[in-house]
C-alpha cells in the first residue's frame, strides 16, 4: 500500500505543477493531501492511521516538518540562508541602477572589431553580471533589449544571437555569488550528516568495528566553499561559450561579422571603459575576494555586496549631475584609510589602547568608519529619493526571498512525506542495484535532473531531488566524492533548466522582449549548441574534480583557522609528499641527523640528553619506515587486483541480503500482529508467512553466490591492509617522538631570560617567609611555584619550592627548613641557568640548522599549521577523489 500512496504523492505533485499551481503551495499541498488520505485509509481499513506508512505515521511526519521549520528559521548555527536576501538585494539594486546597460553598450563597442565580437561581449558582460547581480531574468531582459537589436542590425545569425543571450544570462546560476549555490549548500549540509551515518553503518557492517577512521568520513561543505568550488567551472563555461562564438565566426563570417565603428578607440572611450568596468570588478573583488581570503563569511560578503551595490546605484542614478560621484569617492577614501590602519597598526581594539600609536590608529579608524557611514547613508538617501529605487528594491527582495523560503518549507514537507512512504529506500535500492557502481548511479541521477530541467525550476530540483539522492551518492566509498564537487555538478546540470524547452525560463524572458522578426523556433535552435556546451563543461568538471575541489581546499589550508598537520584527513597526502622529499633529500637529511648527533650535550641534564639521543635515533628510523609504508601500499595495490572484483560482488550480494532481511522483518511484524486481537487478519498473516518463505528462498540463493573461499580471501587481504595501516601508525608515532625533544629543548633554551628573572623573586621570597604566618607563607610559595612553572624545564626548581610549601603546611611549620629548601631551589636555578646559557651559545645554532632540515618532513606533524608551499601541494592532492571502498 505504501507504493500506492507514494505514486499518489507524485501524481498529485505533477498535476499541481503541470496545471500552473504555484510551486510554493503545490509541494506542501500534495504532501498534506497524500498524508491525510493515507492516514484516513489506514484508520478506516486497518484501524491504525500509521498502517500504510513505511516509516512512522502522520504524527512523525508533522514532527519532521516542525523540525525542518525550526532548522530553517531558528537554529543559530544554520545561518547559510541569511545570505539569500543580501545577494538578492545586491542583484536587484544593480539591475535597477542600469549598470547592465552601461556594460553592454561599452563592451559591445570594445569587442565589436573582433569576429563574433558582439557575441563575445554579451558573454563577457553576462559573466560580470553573474558575479554581481546573478538574476537571470533581469540579465536576459537587459541583453535582449540592448544587445539583440544591435546583433540583428549587424546581420548576426538569429539562432546564434538569441542562443548567446539566453545562455549568457544563465551564467548567474553557476558563477558566484549564486542563490542556487546557497540553496545547494544548505541542502547538502543535511545530506552530509545522513551520508556520514550511512557510511558509518556500512563500515560497521563490513568490518565489524564500531568506530570508523575519521579520514573516511564524508567531507561537508558550506556556501563559501560552494562559491569557491564553482568559480573555476564557471570560468570554464565562459571560455567554452567564447571559443564557440569565435570559432563559429571564423568558420562562417557572415553569421557573426566584426563590427567597426568610427572613433571607437579614443581617450574618451578609454575613460568610459574604465568607469564602466572598474566599479563592478571592484565589487566582485570585495565580495568574492573577502570569501577567498577568509576575511569574511558568505553572509558578511553578502552584506558587503549589498552596501557596495547601493553605493554604485547612488552615483549611477545621478549620472551627469554635479557631485554624482561624491558618496562613492568618500567610500573609497574611507576604505583606503581602513586599509592603511590595518596595514600599519593591525587590528584596532578600543579596550587595548596603551601607546600613542594605538590611540592614533583608533582615531584614524573612527574617522574612516565615520566617512564610510556617511557615504553609505548618503547613497541610501539618494536611492530612496531618486525614482523611489530603494523602496522598489526592498519590496522585490522581500518577494523573492519569501518565495524561496516558502518553497524550501514546502519541499521539506514533501521530502518528509516521500520518506514516510518509503520512497527514499526505493530510490536507494534502485540506485545501488544498478550495475556499474557509483558512476552508473551518478549518471542516472544527472540524467534525471537534466530531464526534470525540461519541466521544473532550479529551486524545485534543488530542494526536492537533492535531499533524496545526495546522501546515497555521498555515502558511497568507491568514488568518495566531496559534497562541494557533487553540489557544483548538480548546479551545472540545473543551469540547463533555464534553456531546455518547453519551460526554459531564459527563453520566455527573451521571447518577451525580442522583436517579432525573431521566431521562437530560432531561439530553440540557438540554445541547442549552448546546452551541448554546458554538458561538455559538466563532463570536464566530472573528469577533473580538482577544478572544483582545489580552491576550497586551498582556502581552508591557508586560512587563519587552518587544520593542524596532525589532522587525520591530511595524513595521506602529507606522507605522499614527504616520501618524495625523502627520495630527493634523504642523504642530506641523514647527514643532518649525523651532524646533530655529534653535538656535545654532555652538560645538559641526563633526561634531556636521553630524550635527544632517542629523538635522533627515531629520526634516523623515519626514512626506512616511510619506505615500509610505500612497500605495504604496493602490496595492497598488487593484492587488490584479484580482490576488488570479488569484494564488489560480495558487498553487492550482502546489500541485497540486507534489503531482504529488512523486508522479512516487516512481514514478521504482520505475522506477529495477525489474528485474535491483532490489527491484521489471519489471511493477511498467512500471506505474510508465504511471502517470508519466498524471500527466505531468495536470501538463501543470494548467500549461495558468495564464494566459499570469501572468508579466507577477506582475512588475507585485511591482513595486508592492516599491515599498511600499522606501518603508517608506526611512522607517525616515530616522527612525533623524533621531533618532540627538539621542540622541548628549543622552548627550554628560549626561556633562559625568564628563568633568570625568577632569582631575585626567590631571594625576596626567602626573606619574606620567616616573617609570614604559615598560611600566608604557603600561598606565597605556591604562587611562586606556579610562576616558575610557566618556564619549560624547571622541575628541579619547582621541587625545592614544593618541599618548602610542604614544610609550611605541616602540623609543625618550620620557617628555617622552608628557607633551606628555597635555597636548594635557588641553587637548582643557578645550575639550570648555567647550562641553559651555555647551550644557547653552543647548541642552539646547530639545533636550528638541524631543525631547518627536518621541520617540513620529520617535524611536519608537530607544526601548528602547514607551511604555504606544502599547504598548496596538499590542497592539490586532496582535490582528487580517492577510492576507499576496499576498506569497507
Amino acid at each position: 500500500m505504501e507504493l500506492i500512496f507514494l505514486l499518489l504523492l507524485i501524481v498529485l505533485m505533477a498535476i499541481a505543477l503541470g496545471s500552473g499551481f504555484p510551486v510554493a503551495f503545490a509541494l506542501p499541498g500534495s504532501a498534506i493531501l497524500t498524508i491525510g488520505i493515507a492516514a484516513g485509509c489506514g484508520y478506516l481499513f486497518a484501524g491504525d492511521p500509521n498502517a500504510y506508512f513505511a516509516h512512522g505515521g502522520p504524527s512523525q511526519w508533522l514532527s519532521a516538518g516542525a523540525t525542518n521549520f525550526r532548522g530553517i528559521y531558528w537554529e543559530a548555527e544554520r545561518d547559510t540562508l541569511i545570505a539569500i536576501p543580501l545577494f538578492v538585494f545586491m542583484g536587484i539594486m544593480l539591475q535597477r541602477s542600469k549598470i547592465a546597460e552601461d556594460l553592454l553598450v561599452t563592451m559591445a563597442r570594445l569587442f565589436g572589431p573582433v569576429p563574433g565580437g558582439l557575441g563575445i561581449s554579451v558573454v563577457f558582460v553576462g559573466a560580470l553580471l553573474a558575479a554581481t547581480t546573478g538574476i537571470v531574468g533581469a540579465t536576459v531582459v537587459a541583453m535582449g533589449l540592448i544587445s539583440l537589436p544591435a546583433m540583428l542590425r549587424n546581420n548576426y545569425s538569429v539562432p546564434l544571437a538569441t542562443g548567446t543571450i539566453a545562455a549568457s544570462g544563465t551564467l548567474g546560476q553557476i558563477i558566484p555569488p549564486s542563490i542556487v549555490l546557497i540553496i545547494l549548500a544548505d541542502q547538502l549540509a543535511s545530506a552530509v550528516d545522513q551520508a556520514g551515518s550511512l557510511r558509518q553503518t556500512l563500515y560497521k557492517a563490513s568490518t565489524g568495528e564500531l568506530s570508523m577512521p575519521s579520514d573516511y568520513s564524508v567531507v561537508s561543505t558550506s556556501a563559501g566553499e560552494m562559491f569557491l568550488g564553482a568559480f573555476l567551472p564557471g570560468l570554464v563555461l565562459v571560455g567554452l561559450y567564447m571559443l564557440f562564438i569565435l570559432g563559429f565566426a571564423l568558420l562562417n563570417p557572415k553569421a557573426a561579422p566584426a563590427v567597426h565603428e568610427e572613433g571607437t578607440f579614443t581617450r574618451q572611450f578609454a575613460v568610459k571603459v574604465v568607469i564602466t568596468l572598474v566599479p563592478p570588478l571592484a565589487l566582485i573583488f570585495l565580495v568574492l575576494g573577502s570569501i577567498v581570503a577568509g576575511v569574511a563569511t558568505v553572509n558578511q560578503a553578502g552584506a558587503i555586496g549589498a552596501v557596495g551595490a547601493m553605493v554604485m546605484a547612488g552615483y549611477r542614478l545621478r549620472e551627469g549631475k554635479r557631485g554624482a560621484y561624491s558618496p562613492a569617492i568618500i567610500a573609497v577614501i574611507a576604505l583606503l584609510g581602513l586599509a592603511v590602519v590595518v596595514s600599519f597598526f593591525g587590528a584596532v581594539n578600543i579596550k587595548l589602547i596603551e601607546t600613542s600609536d594605538d590611540l592614533l590608529a583608533l582615531i584614524m579608524a573612527i574617522i574612516a568608519v565615520s566617512l564610510l557611514l556617511i557615504a553609505i547613508f548618503w547613497s541610501g538617501w539618494r536611492t530612496l529619493k531618486l525614482e523611489d529605487t530603494l523602496r522598489g528594491v526592498m519590496v522585490d527582495t522581500a518577494k523573492t526571498t519569501s518565495l524561496v523560503f516558502i518553497i524550501l518549507l514546502g519541499a521539506a514537507m514533501l521530502t518528509s512525506s516521500f520518506r514516510a512512504f518509503g520512497g527514499e529506500e526505493l530510490v536507494k535500492d534502485f540506485l545501488q542495484g544498478l550495475p556499474g557502481g557509483f558512476w552508473a548511479q551518478f549518471l542516472i541521477v544527472m540524467l534525471v535532473i537534466f530531464v526534470l530541467g525540461f519541466f521544473l525550476d532550479f529551486i524545485e530540483i534543488a530542494v526536492v531531488v537533492v535531499p533524496i539522492v545526495a546522501p546515497i551518492l555521498l555515502a558511497d566509498p568507491t568514488a568518495n566524492v566531496t559534497a562541494v564537487w557533487l553540489g557544483v555538478m548538480i548546479g551545472l546540470n540545473i543551469q540547463t533548466s533555464f534553456l531546455t524547452p518547453p519551460f526554459g525560463f531564459a527563453l520566455f524572458y527573451l521571447r518577451g522582449v525580442a522583436p517579432a522578426v525573431v521566431k521562437t523556433i530560432d531561439m530553440y535552435k540557438g540554445v541547442i549548441a549552448f546546452i551541448c556546451l554546458q554538458l561538455v563543461a559538466l563532463a570536464v568538471v566530472g573528469l577533473y574534480p580538482q577544478l572544483v575541489n582545489y580552491l576550497p581546499n586551498r582556502s581552508t589550508l591557508l586560512s587563519e583557522t587552518a587544520p593542524p598537520p596532525k589532522n587525520p584527513r591530511l595524513q595521506y597526502c602529507m606522507e605522499t609528499l614527504i616520501y618524495e622529499d625523502f627520495q630527493q633529500n634523504g642523504d642530506s637529511i641523514l647527514a643532518a641527523i649525523s651532524s646533530a648527533e655529534s653535538i656535545d650535550m654532555s652538560y645538559l641534564p641526563k633526561k634531556v640528553q636521553k630524550d635527544m639521543a632517542e629523538g635522533f635515533e627515531k629520526a634516523r628510523e623515519a626514512l626506512p619506515m616511510m619506505q615500509a609504508i610505500k612497500d605495504a601500499e604496493a602490496q595492497v595495490v598488487a593484492a587488490s587486483g584479484d580482490y576488488k572484483p570479488v569484494h564488489a560482488k560480495v558487498r553487492e550480494v550482502e546489500r541485497d541480503v540486507s534489503r531482504i532481511d529488512a523486508r522479512i522483518e516487516d512481514l514478521q511484524v504482520i505475522v506477529d500482529r495477525s489474528g485474535g486481537t491483532g490489527i491484521y487478519t489471519e489471511a493477511q498473516g498467512e500471506r505474510a508467512r508465504e511471502r517470508i518463505a519466498v524471500l527466505q528462498g531468495q536470501r538463501d540463493a543470494l548467500m549461495a553466490q558468495i564464494p566459499s573461499s570469501w572468508k579466507d580471501t577477506y582475512a588475507t587481504f585485511s591482513k595486508i591492509q592492516k599491515a599498511e595501516d600499522m606501518a603508517r601508525a608506526t611512522y607517525r608515532r616515530t616522527v612525533d617522538q623524533a621531533y618532540e625533544p627538539i621542540l622541548e629543548l628549543k622552548a627550554t633554551l628560549a626561556d633562559a631570560d625568564l628563568v633568570s628573572s625568577f632569582r631575585p623573586e626567590l631571594e625576596a621570597l626567602k626573606e619574606k617567609v620567616p616573617q609570614l604566618d604559615p598560611k600566608d607563607a604557603v600561598e606565597a610559595i605556591a604562587e611562586m611555584r606556579s610562576k616558575v612553572g610557566e618556564a619549560e624545564g624547571t622541575s628541579d626548581i619547582r621541587k625545592g619550592l614544593a618541599d618548602a610549601r610542604k614544610i609550611m603546611r605541616s602540623r609543625k611549620p618550620d620557617a628555617e627548613e622552608a628557607v633551606a629548601e628555597i635555597d636548594k631551589a635557588i641553587a637548582a636555578l643557578d645550575e639550570d641557568l648555567a647550562w641553559r646559557q651555555k647551550a644557547a651559545t653552543e647548541i642552539q645554532p646547530k639545533l636550528e640548522a638541524y631543525d631547518a632540515v627536518i621541520v617540513n618532513n620529520i617535524g611536519l606533524r608537530q607544526q601548528s599549521r602547514l607551511p604555504r608551499d606544502m599547504a598548496l601541494d596538499v590542497a592539490s592532492c586532496l582535490s582528487y577523489h580517492r577510492d576507499i571502498s576496499l576498506s569497507f
